[in-house]
Order: structure tokens, then C-alpha cells, then sequence
């Protein structure tokens, strides 16, 4: 997930993407929680959490996140970061930034996005909270095992 920007744009994530984290191995946030409460709330009901801050997010959950967050996971070398700039030569400029990643998950946009360049997938799972020109609120799960990425769902859930 990403962009979830509580309490300001909702007073709670949606019920069934607190269902996908408490079923998660890892849970993932690509920044723009906004308040601590919410990042407590995941390392609490998270098995495994994995995330950065974004550019909504003020010092004290800069003091706890990094900018970009890494790690190793059934052989997939995973970043996330928030921002990635332009969508113009998103890939490219992506894939030099990130020479030794296999998964880079990005938020800042509230655009869905999936899509792959030179052995480096790019996921943008949206928003749950604040769907911008979206037609729908949207996070992912996915799949990590063998050293590659299956199974990406993108899910919605319509305007309240």
C-alpha cells in the first residue's frame, strides 16, 4: 500500500485491506502515512513491515522510516521508495537507480501502476484512502517466492 495519508483523507484503512495485512507475510507502505498512529498500527498487526516515508511525512516518522527501504526476500532483491518522479522514462531512470533491484514499489501518485523494464518490475499500488482521479480506492498483494514476483492483484474498492 501506499499514500494512505490518515487521518486526513480517511479515519481508518479500509476493513478488507486490514484483513490482507493481518493475512500478510510482509506488508509493504511506499510512504504518506501522514501520522505515527497509523505506522504503530501496522508494526503492531504486521507480521513483517517493510516501508519509507514520503514527502507528507513529517520528523517523527522520518526518524523511524528511511527514505528508501530494502530488503531480501525469497531471493528478490525489494525497494521501495516513495517518490519517482516523472512517469516519463519512469522505467529507465528506475532501473539506473536501482542497478541491483528486482521489485521496486513506489507510491506518490495514487496511480496504479505495473509494469517491468530490464529484469526490474515497478508496482504502484495507489491509494486506499484517497483514490485522487482514480475511479476506485486500490492497494496490492503479490506473491514473492523463487526469486521472482507472482500473482500481483490489484484490488479496488469503490467510492464510499
Amino acid at each position: 500500500m501506499s499514500d494512505t495519508h490518515l487521518p486526513r483523507r480517511a479515519k481508518d484503512l479500509p476493513a478488507p485491506l486490514w484483513a490482507a495485512v493481518d493475512a500478510a507475510d510482509l506488508v509493504v507502505h511506499a510512504g504518506d502515512w501522514v501520522d505515527l498512529a497509523t505506522l504503530d498500527a501496522l508494526e503492531a498487526r504486521s507480521t513483517r513491515l517493510l516501508a519509507c516515508y514520503g514527502n507528507n511525512d513529517g520528523a517523527d516518522l522520518r526518524a523511524r522510516l528511511p527514505e528508501v527501504a530494502r530488503a531480501n526476500i525469497e531471493g528478490v532483491a525489494v525497494a521501495v521508495v516513495h517518490e519517482t518522479g516523472s512517469k516519463h522514462r519512469r522505467e529507465e531512470r528506475m532501473r539506473a537507480a536501482f542497478p541491483d533491484t528486482d521489485l521496486l514499489v513506489f507510491g506518490h501518485s495514487h496511480i496504479p501502476w505495473d509494469t517491468s523494464h530490464d529484469g526490474l518490475r515497478l508496482l504502484n499500488p495507489g491509494s486506499p484512502t484517497d483514490r485522487r482521479r482514480q475511479p476506485d480506492f486500490t492497494w496490492m498483494t503479490l506473491r514473492l517466492a523463487d526469486g521472482g514476483v507472482h500473482d500481483v492483484e490489484l484490488h479496488h474498492l469503490p467510492p464510499r
